[in-house]
């Protein structure tokens, strides 16, 4: 069952890398450190998209509308360290 514990860990360290890197990449592509227009660049963005998006969506139709402002990225992220910490208070039962 220690497995199992590590094996959750592991998701939810790759989904906030994944979700910390999406929103370190939309701060350089709106300050046009990073241009849609380079292959790898657009391919990379598109993949984290489609991705983050069915995730995203849900939280965004659950948020009120903040005008130009996500939260959503905030709250997957948030939601994700809570679980995290849910877990790790729980470790004992998976022994």
């Amino acid at each position: 069952m220690t497995s199992l514990f590590q094996i959750l860990m592991l998701i939810l360290d790759v989904a906030q890398f994944i979700i910390i890197a999406h929103i370190i990449m939309s701060w350089l592509i709106n300050f046009q450190v990073l241009n849609l227009r380079q292959p790898l660049v657009a391919q990379l963005w598109d993949g984290l998209n489609r991705l983050l998006e069915p995730l995203y969506s849900r939280v965004r139709a659950v948020l009120p509308n903040m005008g130009g402002l996500d939260l959503a990225p905030l709250v997957v992220l948030l939601a994700i360290i809570a679980l995290r910490i849910v877990l790790t208070n729980n470790a004992a039962a998976f022994l």
